[in-house]
């Protein structure tokens, strides 16, 4: 197995001030000539690929360790598991759809555009069935939004586990979505959209995944889409039609949507008691969590992403993103939360998807303890995990947005830690 798959060993630092002075040499200047400025290469001597031979373009051959990949003992079976953006290895904000994470309740199925059907039925005046190319006539939206796994960084609740920012932070993908307002559709069937109503949408696969949503998140942002990033949906990801709910955690992003159903009250389905439901310290449980809080994560420096390049000018670079709207403003600390720098934010605007972010510094060669803290247009400021172990004890989890900490050492390594 990789060694990135297993769990690091738990490195608690005890008052995080504390951190020894080193340095990183630079590198020595070659003596030699440089043979790629020097000598003719193969690559400027000979024609390349033609343009037919990849009719679907595909990464270049250096580039085949940017991939997902599943942790193999968190799980019983692929078939029911998850996987991991390499978020270390993106930049920007958008997901390529071949790298975005995937859960799997029953395994990824096939289904055909011909053979597609969706139902709305419940408290409607006219139930109605619709198939691809009906949705496909409805007037249409584009929008950018994240879609988080409840259980992102769950591993981390009990202290420092994975070792690697795909592992800690990447069951997270952020990806441009068209599709139909599902309020559109809920109009044409004539639908009960009272405040007190709430919708039940359904998957087409094995696992009938289910979930409630309330009536007036159904009416606001939610979506019925039908491609991503610019094309149709792929398999893992619920093709051709899939739920989008923005800001709200990814189990409710229905895949391989089915039916929908207006009904009185929350159907209380398996997904939303025996599962997604936050458990506190002293056994009792959080009935209703949807919305992902604001949350961040430095993913370069990070465990798999080391500095190579020693001391002078650095680019500390992450995400950072909120269920409740925009992020406003993200603080990097490289002393363990003792002292902010605010950082650079990539782009602004967009709402609950990702926000790049970036600290243009210089490092000393000194060991550093990298933070990020969140902060959304509501005010909201993202926590420690100290603080939501105040809250939530050690028995969740879902919904962990909690500060995460990098130690990075002289020599560049970066490791999962905690610092108190």
């Amino acid at each position: 197995m990789d060694d990135a798959f297993k769990p690091s060993r738990r490195a608690f630092l005890k008052g995080s001030a504390a951190v020894a002075a080193g340095s990183v040499a630079g590198a020595a200047a070659a003596d030699t000539p440089d043979p790629l400025i020097t000598e003719l290469q193969d690559w400027a001597s000979y024609t390349g690929a033609g343009v037919d031979e990849s009719p679907y373009g595909m990464p270049i051959s250096f580039e085949s360790h940017v991939v997902r990949r599943n942790v193999e003992w968190l799980t019983a079976s692929p078939i029911s598991s998850i996987n991991f953006t390499p978020i270390h290895a993106l930049d920007g904000t958008i997901t390529p759809q071949g790298c975005a994470f995937e859960r799997h309740h029953s395994g990824a199925i096939e289904l055909r555009k011909e053979d597609y059907r969706l139902m709305i039925n419940g408290l409607v005046d006219r139930p109605l069935v619709f198939t691809y190319d009906d949705i496909e006539r409805f007037p249409r939206e584009n929008h950018v939004y994240f879609c988080e796994c409840a259980a992102n960084t769950g591993m981390e609740w009990a202290g420092a586990q994975l070792n690697g920012v795909q592992f800690t932070h990447g069951m997270i993908h952020n990806m441009e979505y068209t599709g139909v307002p599902l309020r559109t559709l809920l109009q044409e069937a004539g639908a009960d959209i009272s405040p007190d109503k709430w919708v039940y949408v359904e998957g087409a696969d094995a696992s009938s995944n289910g979930r409630s949503i309330p009536m007036e998140k159904a009416l606001d942002d939610v979506l019925v889409a039908f491609k991503a990033n610019g094309e149709a949906l792929r398999m893992e990801h619920g093709y051709p039609v899939r739920l989008v709910v923005p800001g709200w955690e990814g189990n409710m992003w229905v895949k391989w949507l089915r039916r929908i159903e207006v009904v009185d009250v929350a159907v209380e389905s398996r997904e939303e008691t025996s599962k997604y439901t936050d458990v506190y310290a002293d056994g009792t449980a959080q009935k209703w969590t949807w919305v992902m809080d604001a949350k961040s994560v430095i993913t370069s420096p990070s465990p798999q992403m080391p500095i190579k390049h020693g001391q002078g000018p650095l680019v500390i670079s992450g995400l950072a993103w909120s269920g409740h709207g925009q992020i406003t403003r993200v603080d990097v600390s490289k002393d363990g939360g003792i002292t902010w720098e605010t950082a650079r934010l990539g782009k602004q605007g967009d709402s609950k998807a990702l926000t790049r972010f970036y600290l243009d510094t210089n490092w000393d060669g000194a060991p550093m303890i990298l933070q990020a803290r969140a902060i959304d247009e509501t005010g909201y400021v993202q926590p420690t995990k100290d603080q939501l172990r105040e809250k939530r004890g050690e028995n969740s989890v879902y919904h962990n947005n909690c500060i995460q900490t990098w130690y990075v050492s002289a020599e560049g390594i970066a490791e999962n830690v905690e610092v108190s």
